[in-house]
C-alpha cells in the first residue's frame, strides 16, 4: 500500500467516543476525517470535517464515503461487516470485513482461537433446544451467552447447573431465536488485555499489558505499569494476541482480552490465562495510552490505515484509568448533576476526557479519567483519591 500522507481524508464507520478520539488523533496528524453514523449528535460526527448521517448499509451513504475517503476504519465491532466489504472493493479498510465478521460471532471467534492454538475456556455451541440435552456436566457452573450482539455484560446469563440451562436458554431467546455458547466458569484471579497494532506489511507493535477490573460486565479500572504481571504470563498473553492477529490477517488496532486463572486444576490444564474475546478496534482499556505513552492506540489506528510506519509505544508514566459512567451524574437523583471536576482536576497527574455525550444514563460511558505518576503506587494512590471524590468504589 502506498502510504497516505497528511491532507488525505480518512473515514470511520461509527461515531461514538472511540471515533471521536480517533478523529482527534488523525486531525492532530494533519488528516481530514469523515464519519458515517446515523446519529445526528454522534460524538465523532460533531468534531469531524464530514459527517454522513445515514444507516451503515445505505448505498448512497457508502458511495459518498468511498468518494470522500482514501482509507476506512471502524470504531464499533457491530457495524455491519457488509459495509466494510462494500467499501473494501475500492478502498483499503483496516480492519477488513472478514475479521470483523469473526469478532461479531462468539462461535466463530472461539473456533478461530482454537485454530490458532491459543487457550480458551471449555465451551459448547448450542444451535437449538435439542442441543441442551447433549451438554457435558463438566461445563457447569457456566455462562450462557448469545453468539451475537453481546457486549458490556449484555446477552449473557449465569447457569449454576444443567437443570438451570433450559430457563437460561429461554431467557436469551425472548428477543428472537439465537445461537448461544455455553462457557465453563473458571476460577479467576483477574483480567488483562493486549492492545496491538498490525500494519498492511504484517509489522506488529503493542501497548504495555493492561490489568483490568470489570464491574457488572463493564470495564471499571485499568492499571498499567512495567512488570505488572510475571514475565512468563505477560509473554504468553503477547504471543497469543499476536497469533490471533496473524491468523486473521488483521490490519489495524486489535484488543485481545484474557482471563487470568487462579491456582488449581483448571490452571494446571490450561495455563495461567485463557483468551476471552477480541475487539477489532481501539479498546476502553487502551485509553490510558493518550496520556501514559508516547504513541496512543488512536495514533496507531491512524498509522495502520494510512500505511505509515508503526512505532512501538513507550510507557513514560505508570497510570490508572477510571471509566466514567453516567451513574456518576445521577448519584443525587433523577436530575443529572456534574461530578466535582474542579476537585478532581486539582489532583496531580489527572487527565480528564469527556466524550461530548449530551445525556447521562446509567451504564453509559460518558468519559474516562487517567491518573499518571512516576510509580505504580503513586498512580494508584491518586486514583483512589479521585475515585472517592467521584463516588466510585475503591478496589
Amino acid at each position: 500500500m502506498k502510504p497516505l500522507l497528511p491532507g488525505a481524508t480518512l473515514g470511520v464507520l461509527g461515531g461514538g467516543q472511540l471515533g471521536r478520539m480517533w478523529s482527534h488523533a488523525a486531525q492532530a496528524m494533519g488528516f481530514r476525517t469523515a464519519v458515517l453514523d446515523p446519529d445526528t449528535n454522534s460524538p465523532a460526527g460533531l468534531i469531524s470535517h464530514v459527517h454522513i448521517c445515514a444507516d451503515y448499509l445505505d448505498a448512497t451513504a457508502l458511495a459518498h464515503m468511498a468518494a470522500q475517503c482514501q482509507a476506512i476504519t471502524t470504531e464499533f465491532e457491530n457495524v455491519p461487516a457488509e459495509a466494510l466489504r462494500q467499501l473494501g472493493l475500492t478502498l483499503p479498510c483496516a480492519p477488513s470485513a472478514e475479521p470483523v465478521s469473526v469478532a461479531q460471532d462468539r462461535s466463530l471467534e472461539k473456533s478461530h482461537f482454537v485454530a490458532c492454538g491459543v487457550p480458551v475456556a471449555p465451551h459448547a455451541v448450542l444451535h437449538n433446544a435439542v442441543d441442551l440435552g447433549q451438554v457435558s456436566a463438566s461445563l457447569f457452573p457456566g455462562i450462557l451467552k448469545t453468539t451475537r450482539w453481546g457486549y458490556d455484560g449484555k446477552g449473557q446469563v449465569r447457569v449454576a447447573s444443567k437443570a438451570d440451562l433450559p430457563a437460561a436458554w429461554q431467557q436469551l431467546q425472548m428477543a428472537g431465536p439465537t445461537i448461544c455458547i455455553l462457557e465453563k466458569r473458571l476460577p479467576l484471579a483477574g483480567e488483562c488485555s493486549v492492545v496491538l497494532a498490525r500494519g498492511f506489511d504484517g509489522q506488529m507493535v503493542h501497548l504495555p499489558l493492561q490489568v483490568n477490573l470489570h464491574r457488572e460486565g463493564i470495564l471499571a479500572v485499568t492499571e498499567v505499569f512495567e512488570h505488572a504481571m510475571p514475565a512468563t504470563t505477560e509473554q504468553q498473553a503477547l504471543q497469543a494476541a499476536y497469533e490471533v492477529a496473524r491468523g486473521l490477517n488483521y490490519v489495524g488496532v486489535l484488543c485481545v482480552e484474557f482471563f487470568l486463572l487462579q491456582e488449581g486444576a483448571d490452571r494446571d490444564a490450561l495455563g495461567p490465562l485463557v483468551v476471552n474475546e477480541i475487539a477489532p478496534r481501539p479498546h476502553n482499556s487502551g485509553h490510558h495510552s493518550i496520556d501514559s505513552c508516547d504513541v496512543s492506540q488512536f495514533e496507531l489506528q491512524v498509522r495502520c490505515m494510512a500505511g505509515l510506519p508503526l512505532m512501538p509505544p513507550r510507557l513514560h508514566s505508570a497510570s490508572v484509568m477510571l471509566n466514567l459512567l453516567g451513574d456518576l451524574w445521577l448519584m443525587q437523583g433523577a436530575q443529572p448533576i456534574a461530578p466535582a471536576w474542579q476537585k478532581v482536576l486539582a489532583l496531580p497527574g489527572a487527565h480528564l476526557h469527556l466524550y461530548g455525550k449530551t445525556e447521562a444514563r446509567r451504564g453509559r460511558k460518558m468519559g474516562h479519567l487517567t491518573l499518571t505518576a512516576a510509580t505504580p503506587e503513586a498512580a494508584r494512590a491518586v486514583a483512589l483519591q479521585a475515585a472517592a471524590l467521584l463516588g466510585i468504589a475503591a478496589w
